[in-house]
Order: C-alpha cells, then structure tokens, then sequence
C-alpha cells in the first residue's frame, strides 16, 4: 500500500482498539531469519507492518549490486506471508516518516540493533509504545547467503 492508503487502514483499525507493530528492512532474498522474525514480530501486536526499503534505497545501503530482487517483487513476497499485513515502500534511508506517520504501538527490530540505534524510538515511546528486540532464530543473512556463492 501507499502511505496515504495505509494512514487510512490503521486510523480504521486504531478506531477498534487494535495493536500496531512495525518492522522494516531490505528483505531481499527472503530467508528463513526473515520468516520466523516476522512471525515473531507479528505476535507482538493485533497487526503488522512491514516498512520495505525501495531499490534506491537498497542501493544506497548494501551497495550498486543491491538488491537482487526488484522492490515490486519483494513487496509481493512479503504481502503474501500469513504474518504480514501491509507493506508500504520508503524511497529515504530510514523508515522515520512512516513511522512519524502511523506511530505504532510496537516497533520491532533484530536483537543485534541497540535500542537507542533504532529509528523512530523515540517517537514510538514517547507516544506510549514499546521497543522490541527480536533475537534471531537462524544464523543467516542475504549478504552471507550471496558471498558463499
């Protein structure tokens, strides 16, 4: 979804009571880390949305030969995952405009970033939410996975 579509579907969801978590990242060569840690971010909260990183901004990230996955297909791969409800594309470098946008009640982020390195901490606590760190499951990552090939 667009941002603007997306404000509209959380005011209607916040309206009933239910719980925002947020996540975002590259996703690019989806893996069984990405899998379980959206589960888990997912049963934070009554719904999640995922914050993809645009081609551009991939780019600018992990370097001119990311990502390896156009952002319209990691897109529809990430919607169709039972966990993820809504997926919405950032072209900056960081998902703080989402995030200032649909303030969730839970931001979710791995267990290897520092709370006071996530984006948008201080927006989500400073409107009552919570900061999660999710450890990972798998000892796997795109970069890894494209090195050893």
């Amino acid at each position: 979804v667009d941002l603007p579509s997306l404000n509209i579907a959380v005011n209607r969801r916040r309206r009933t009571g239910q719980k925002m978590v947020f996540t975002n990242g590259c996703f690019d060569l989806l893996h069984a880390g990405h899998v379980s840690y959206l589960e888990s971010a997912r049963h934070l909260g009554d719904y999640l949305v995922v914050g993809l990183n645009s081609d551009k901004s991939v780019r600018e990230i992990k370097g001119p030969e990311r990502p390896v996955n156009s952002e319209a297909m990691r897109a529809q791969v990430l919607a169709g995952l039972a966990a993820v409800d809504y997926v919405v594309i950032f072209n900056d470098s960081t998902p703080s405009n989402i995030i200032r946008n649909i303030v969730p009640n839970v931001l979710a982020k791995g267990a290897d970033w520092k709370e006071k390195d996530i984006v948008g901490a201080e927006v989500v606590r400073s409107a009552g939410g919570l900061i999660a760190r999710i450890p990972f499951v798998h000892d796997i990552s795109t970069s890894r996975i494209l090195k050893s090939k």
